[in-house]
């Protein structure tokens, strides 16, 4: 096989196709919705903002969490994120979520030490 015929395959296999690579980046997105501890049918509105490789839930900056670095795959239309935030006085929030199309599901597990994990939700559209 010709070296520039070898190239030019490899060069194919490792583009990604634009619409994916757009689904797969969450970057530059914010989704508004409403932060829920599980079992209750209310909670604090949250704008949950993935921006230059960092995630940040406006619902609990008052908490004293921070922002962190996210992870993403993407299969289909479907993207999924894994975050975890930190506050020194309420522990760690392990996130896990799904966003299709411009609807975010998150599931919030709140870990505290010598605490049972509290699960928390979030639900979310895309803001435009």
């Amino acid at each position: 096989m010709k070296l520039a015929t070898l190239l030019g395959l490899v060069a194919v296999a490792t583009v990604v196709p634009a619409s994916l690579a757009h689904a797969a980046n969450l970057d530059g997105r914010s989704f508004q919705g409403v932060f829920l501890e599980r079992g209750k049918t209310s909670g604090d509105a949250d704008t949950l903002i993935f921006k230059d490789g960092r995630f940040r839930s406006s619902a609990c900056d008052k908490y004293g969490y921070s922002d962190a670095a996210y992870k993403t795959s993407a299969e289909g239309d479907t993207v999924r994120f894994e975050a975890e935030t930190q506050s020194a006085k309420y522990g760690k929030l392990l996130w896990n979520g799904v966003v299709r199309g411009g609807k975010l599901d998150a599931t919030v597990m709140m870990m505290q030490p010598g605490k049972e994990p509290k699960e928390n939700w979030v639900v979310a559209g895309e803001k435009k």
